[in-house]
């Protein structure tokens, strides 16, 4: 009777992951079969003849293109930039005994909760004021600026699992300590350098919110932004266009996440997401 009940939860386990992951496959189903149907719909259908036009109608695009590099130059300087101040930033923390340390990484922890529709407004009227608006490097910035509480709190969590004995060989050695944080810290961080890069890109790269307010100009919108383009009036949409430039969309991350897949898992194995 207990093999039973146990072999009937496990069915119902097994019953529920299957739901779920048909709840996430169909719509990505329907996108590639969308994108090389020229007659798509909002239903999923074969269709009934393949077809790149769809494709052909996005690549040829200057616009879309425009958008595309616009969203690729947001998102990588961000990741840089990020990546170059997180580091910075978590070797004190990580290696000194700062008397408000504690209190620091607290404030950078709560920082990290905050939602962007709360600081959104205060933003828009500080980059009227200073005139910033439609300006892609006062969004990069920004947005740089936003994602270095928890890009801080994840690399110092990473630095911590560094031994520190390691720097100090190099100092007795003669190296100093920029030179102990690029050649020993650094190469042994690179698990969590592309983690705290990866992370920074995608959110980024996904970003509708910030740029959709901050710029004006049509011709500065990222590629995420522009989407808006394919629903047109009287809720008509051009569904194998738009399912094309969401196909081309997920390629960057899919790229990244592919290149660094090895160091990710190396990076989350060493337990810097969730050290304290």
């Amino acid at each position: 009777m207990v093999k039973r009940s146990e072999k009937l939860e496990t069915m119902i386990h097994y019953l529920l992951l299957a739901v779920l992951a048909l709840l996430f496959l169909l719509p990505l189903l329907w996108m590639l079969i969308a994108s090389i149907d020229p007659g798509a719909i909002q239903t999923l259908k074969l269709p009934e003849a393949v077809s790149f036009e769809n494709f052909t109608s996005i690549l040829s695009d200057q616009t879309i293109i425009r958008s595309f590099g616009i969203g690729l130059l947001l998102s990588g300087c961000q990741s840089i930039l990020v990546v170059v101040l997180c580091v910075l930033a978590a070797y004190p923390l990580s290696r000194y005994q700062l008397r408000y340390k504690k209190s620091f990484l607290m404030a950078v922890l709560f920082m990290t909760s905050l939602p962007m529709t709360a600081v959104i407004v205060p933003v828009y009227q500080l980059f009227i004021f200073l005139k910033f608006q439609d300006s892609l490097l006062a969004v990069t910035f920004f947005l740089t600026a936003s994602s270095l509480p928890y890009g801080i709190w994840m690399m110092k969590n990473f630095m911590d699992s560094v031994p520190i004995d390691l720097e100090e060989s190099a100092w007795v050695d003669g190296a100093s300590t920029w030179q102990g944080v690029r050649k020993v810290v650094a190469p042994l961080m690179v698990p969590g350098i592309c983690t705290v890069g990866i992370f920074t890109f995608t959110g980024s790269w996904g970003n509708f919110f910030v740029p959709y307010i901050l710029i004006q100009s049509p011709e500065k919108m990222p590629a995420s932004v522009s989407i808006f383009q394919f629903f047109g009036n009287f809720g008509m949409v051009n569904y194998g266009r738009l399912a094309a430039f969401s196909v081309l969309y997920t390629l960057p991350v899919v790229i990244l996440y592919a290149l660094s897949q090895t160091y990710m898992s190396k990076g989350f194995s060493m337990g810097g997401a969730t050290k304290g």
